[in-house]
């Protein structure tokens, strides 16, 4: 699925317009569970004809670990791949962060993604889904909560964790208790969506400028 429009929001956009919301899936490791949850969520949140998503996978972003100094460009090779996904973000109302937890944290892959970017974050909710542990990788979306801060960016309360990938999960990444997942995602949509809708209001209304 991806976005029917990559132009800005104008003033003349209504409620009723579906949210354009960016999913990055944010693990690139190999056999990861990553895409397989994404996929679930992407089942669970397609009943909702108000959301129009689209999939960012990190494994499919190639960007460099150096970034270019202050005033600097970027690589031809980094600048072929910002072509293709920073105005991806910046037409996004809303994303959606699907994370593993490694090591107390999140993925260096996905810091790196967020890093290359700024203004597209910008006065925008984020929602999570997270995975991992007994914990259901809540310890990286904690820490992924202050990275947004910094970024302008606004964070929904619920997010959706699956805890125990090794027995929460089945082996094609779904999760066993499908029920209550399904309802953790329906609330944090419902809060996102909120959000997303009354941000997108303001800043047709005045451009946000930090």
């Amino acid at each position: 699925m991806s976005v029917t429009s990559k132009e800005a929001v104008t003033g003349n956009e209504t409620q009723e317009t579906p949210l354009r919301v960016a999913v990055v899936v944010g693990s690139v490791r190999e056999g990861r569970q990553g895409r397989a949850v994404a996929d679930w969520f992407l089942g669970a949140a397609a009943g909702d004809p108000g959301l129009d998503l689209d999939v960012i996978d990190l494994a499919e972003v190639d960007l460099p670990l150096v970034l270019p100094g202050w005033g600097g460009e970027p690589s031809p090779g980094a600048a072929a791949v910002l072509r293709e996904v920073s105005p991806r973000l910046a037409a996004a109302d809303a994303f959606v962060v699907v994370t593993p937890e490694y090591n107390h944290a999140f993925p260096a892959s996905l810091k790196n993604f967020i890093d290359w970017h700024y203004t597209q974050w910008q006065a925008k909710p984020v929602g999570f889904v997270s995975y991992g542990g007994l914990g259901g990788g809540l310890r990286a979306v904690e820490q992924l909560r202050l990275v947004f801060a910094e970024l302008h960016a606004m964070t929904v309360r619920d997010s959706v964790s699956l805890h125990g990938p090794w027995s929460g999960l089945t082996a094609d990444g779904t999760p066993r208790d499908a029920d209550v997942c399904a309802g953790a995602a329906k609330g944090m949509l419902g809060q996102l969506a909120w959000w997303g809708r009354a941000l997108r209001a303001a800043r047709a209304e005045r451009p946000y400028t930090g």
